[in-house]
């Protein structure tokens, strides 16, 4: 692997999961390595979905969704808080 392979997964993994994160209602505080890691996540999951189901390569559709759905099982699983209502824009305790 190449350097200019590895910062382009991580840039890739930045803005999926910014974006993922952007588009949740409410706060989630967490380090930016955990915002590229739920992006980089994301993909590959958007990528085993795009290949299983249409057989074709990632898209970034796909991986944004992905990305959210990561998103939504950290702020369900980890944070404790709601998805949806007047808990989920309150920050985590």
């Amino acid at each position: 692997m190449t350097l200019a392979f590895i910062l382009f997964v991580l840039l890739w993994g930045l803005i999926v999961g910014g974006l993922a994160r952007l588009a949740i209602p409410g706060p989630d505080p967490m380090p930016i390595w955990m915002t590229i890691g739920i992006g980089i996540g994301g993909s590959l999951l958007g990528g085993i979905v795009t290949r299983r189901f249409f057989g074709t390569g990632v898209s970034f559709f796909f991986a944004f969704l992905g990305a959210m759905l990561l998103v939504i099982l950290y702020r369900r699983y980890v944070q404790h808080r709601p998805i949806t209502g007047p808990g989920a824009r309150r920050p985590p305790a």
